[in-house]
């Protein structure tokens, strides 16, 4: 049990520390705003829960119900808030801080961020978890779900350095939607949606024949 439990902690931390680039920039957004902690502390559970759920679905033969194929396209969710972000950006100039001040983090939206910016860990988390038994399973589970909690301290602790806290509260408002869109199109790239992978192969293999073309010719 305390080799699974350890095993879990590392597994954890490879696949989740990105998280607290993102939770930081929620916290940086939320500053100021009564209740703030509590809504990303939720937010996180229910992204991470839909992560873990889906992971353990898959395990016991639920993969009909979220096809491997399907993880990609969760990518659509922090671009398309991002771009939102964004657009409020240009369209509220630098009025933008005073337009946020009233507007609290949402929890469902970090819920969202979290489950995109997750999803291609339950195709890390099912191997394992087919490979352990179900004490194991429910170990791996506990830890998580334990870890959730010291990952948004961790954000939070980074969020109010007091430099990080001045870059944050300078930037945020370029850097939240800056983020999530990279975020977003790194998700649907790397995970090969509306066939993005095949698409950047073919130019490069496009581009490979001229090049050869070119060298020969130089060569003469």
């Amino acid at each position: 049990m305390i080799t699974s439990a350890l095993q879990a902690i590392g597994l954890f931390l490879v696949t989740n520390i990105d998280d607290i680039i993102v939770l930081s920039l929620f916290f940086a957004r939320g500053a100021g705003q009564r209740g703030t902690t509590t809504r990303i502390v939720v937010g996180q559970y229910l992204g991470f829960g839909g992560i873990l759920l889906a992971s353990v679905a898959v395990t016991f033969g639920a993969g009909l119900f979220l096809p491997d194929d399907a993880i990609p396209y969760f990518g659509l969710i922090p671009l398309l808030l991002g771009i939102y972000a964004a657009w409020q950006v240009w369209r509220n100039g630098d009025d933008d801080d005073d337009k946020f001040a009233d507007k609290p983090i949402s929890a469902l939206a970090v819920a969202a961020v979290t489950f995109a910016n997750g999803g291609d860990n339950i195709g890390v988390y099912v191997p394992v978890f087919l490979a352990v038994g179900t004490g194991a399973l429910v170990a791996y589970c506990v830890v998580f779900l334990a870890l959730v909690a010291v990952l948004v301290l961790a954000a939070k602790f980074v969020a109010t350095r007091k430099p990080i806290a001045e870059v944050l509260e300078r930037w945020e408002h370029i850097l939240f939607p800056l983020v999530l869109i990279v975020l977003g199109l790194v998700i649907l790239i790397e995970g090969g949606a509306f066939g993005l992978v095949d698409g950047l192969a073919m130019s490069s293999g496009g581009l490979t024949v001229p090049c050869r073309i070119l060298t020969r010719a130089t060569a003469r």
